[in-house]
């Protein structure tokens, strides 16, 4: 199995996922367990290279919070790091542009790919198609 990208970078990564999903902030361990397994899932499929881009982006994102802030993702407060990443989403620079909504993806497939999240929105997809709702 691929090496895990999260565990190290748990605190940063819900950071982050928190500024994108606010509602990711009321999770509980279970929550987050199935949350993180999703995207762990999802990046053991891709290339070793692509983990280490991701870590890396998570780790300059923190590195320049604390540059710009002189605090890191985790001390930030909510508004604050929102900011700060609407600032890096806009940048001039096409890999920091990519590397926001890759991340901001990921929170939104952990979150919205638990059972719980698909219930409270409604969300009743199946392999099936039309047939399981008939």
């Amino acid at each position: 199995m691929a090496a895990l990208v999260l565990p190290p970078l748990r605190p940063q990564f819900r950071a982050l996922a928190q500024t994108f999903v606010p509602e990711a902030a009321a999770l509980d361990e279970g929550g987050w367990a199935e949350a993180e397994g999703t995207i762990e899932r999802f990046l053991a499929a891709r290339p070793a290279s692509v983990r280490r881009q991701l870590a890396l982006l998570i780790r300059l994102l923190d590195l320049l919070s604390l540059a710009r802030h002189g605090r890191r993702l985790t001390s930030l407060d909510a508004a604050r790091r929102r900011r700060f990443l609407e600032s890096l989403q806009d940048a001039p620079v096409l890999l920091f542009r990519r590397g926001i909504w890759g991340v901001r993806t990921l929170a939104f497939m952990g979150y919205y790919g638990r059972d719980a999240a698909a219930a409270a929105i409604g969300y009743r997809a199946d392999a099936r198609g039309w047939e399981a709702r008939r």
